[in-house]
Order: C-alpha cells, then sequence, then structure tokens
C-alpha cells in the first residue's frame, strides 16, 4: 500500500516546495504561458504574438474569443492550460500570498518556547520537592498526543509503527 502512495507523497511534497517560492510560482506561469503559445503557434499555425495572447487568455480564463483553437489539438492544449491554471496554479498563488497575509505577530518564536519549557521544567521540579518535604505525593501529568503536521497518510502509517 505505501508503494502506490508514493507517487502521491512525491507529489505532495513538490506542491509544498512550489506553493512556498513566489519566485517558482511565478516562473512556472510565465514559462507555462510560453509553452502554451509556442504549441499553440505550431497546432494553430498563428503568429507568436496571436499565440501568447492566446495563452495569456486562456489562462486567465477570460476567453474573450477573439482567437479560439479549431483544430483538436489546439483544443486539447486550451483544456490542459485551463485546467492546470484553475486547479493547480491559480490556488498556489492566492494559497501563497493567504498564508503570508495571515501571519499570527504574537506567536512564541523557537527561542522563547524552549525558554518557556526550561521555565515549567524547573517549576515542576520545585513543586516535587517541596511536596517531597511536606510528604505530599505529586500525581503525574497527563500528557496530551502532540499535535502532527504531517499528512494524512503519514499520521496513519506512524500509528501503525507505534502500535
Amino acid at each position: 500500500m505505501d508503494a502506490l502512495l508514493l507517487p502521491f507523497r512525491w507529489i505532495y511534497r513538490g506542491l509544498v516546495w512550489f506553493a512556498n517560492s513566489p519566485r517558482t510560482l511565478i516562473t512556472s506561469y510565465l514559462l507555462m504561458i510560453m509553452v502554451a503559445g509556442v504549441l499553440y503557434s505550431q497546432a494553430e499555425h498563428k503568429n507568436a504574438a496571436d499565440s501568447i495572447w492566446w495563452a495569456v487568455v486562456t489562462a486567465s480564463t477570460v476567453g474573450y474569443g477573439d482567437i479560439s483553437p479549431t483544430s483538436l489539438a489546439g483544443r486539447f492544449l486550451a483544456a490542459l492550460l485551463i485546467s492546470t491554471m484553475v486547479l493547480l496554479v491559480i490556488p498556489l498563488i492566492t494559497a501563497h500570498f493567504a498564508s503570508r497575509l495571515i501571519v499570527d505577530d504574537d506567536a512564541f518564536e523557537h527561542a522563547e518556547q524552549e525558554e518557556l519549557k526550561a521555565d515549567v521544567r524547573r517549576l515542576r521540579a520545585l513543586v516535587e520537592e517541596m511536596a517531597a518535604r511536606q510528604g505530599i505525593e505529586v500525581p503525574e501529568l497527563e500528557r496530551p498526543e502532540p499535535v502532527n503536521p504531517a499528512p494524512p497518510w503519514e499520521r496513519r502509517r506512524r500509528r501503525r509503527r507505534t502500535r
């Protein structure tokens, strides 16, 4: 089962890498426009300027209708370009910029988290020492399961290993 999921893990990791780089997103968008324009000019026998214009209009899903494919290859290219833009590139660009807008300025940085953990450990040791002097037993704390940022298929695999 893990072998079947391996390509999807690679795709997931690639998309995460891809989405976290605005330079990569914009470069890939421009490259896609250029490649689609060149392929369209070959399939439909149009000049380069018209083909690039067609690619931009099609990728943005505006579709003015001034230029449209007539051959099967041109229509297939249009379907592929629209699908890729609508299902992959535009959502990744939107997600990237949305994630930049949603930044928690009050979030603790790593050093602050480590300092708080050390303080809690020292406090726990002091409480245990004081309780030992008084003859009181300090109950053990139930620790919740840590939040796992891994994708669902990774979580299931890790759970199986720990059982």
